[in-house]
């Protein structure tokens, strides 16, 4: 993958229900290689960060935060030190969504700037 953003950054989430079927494997397996770097596991994605030092890694958690507000799509963060482990699932469908990976293109290209 090239560095500039993925076609997914461009894209904006889409309100997801109870009901709406998950992403299909198919459909995951299309999504997956869009994202550098991120790992398919137990019905989510997920990817770790390194930083230089914790003052890098709490701006980078804020910024997830600040992408996540606006999209209202929300990811589980685990922060270290100089770590950070972003992870996406859409719990309303009980598996994946676009969401999910739209969001995790947009945290990406923070990780970027």
């Amino acid at each position: 993958m090239s560095t500039s953003v993925c076609d997914l950054a461009t894209k904006q989430c889409k309100p997801c229900e109870g009901g709406m079927p998950p992403l299909t494997p198919s459909e995951i397996a299309t999504l997956l290689p869009q994202l550098e770097g991120w790992q398919l596991f137990d019905q989510r994605i997920g990817k770790t960060y390194d930083f230089k030092n914790y003052y890098q890694t709490m701006a980078f958690v804020n910024a997830v935060a600040w992408v996540s507000h606006r999209e209202d799509h929300h990811p589980d963060i685990t922060v270290g030190y100089n770590q950070c482990r972003v992870e996406y699932t859409t719990h309303a469908v009980n598996g994946l969504s676009e969401n999910d990976f739209i969001c995790a293109a947009k945290v990406d290209a923070l990780f970027k700037i």
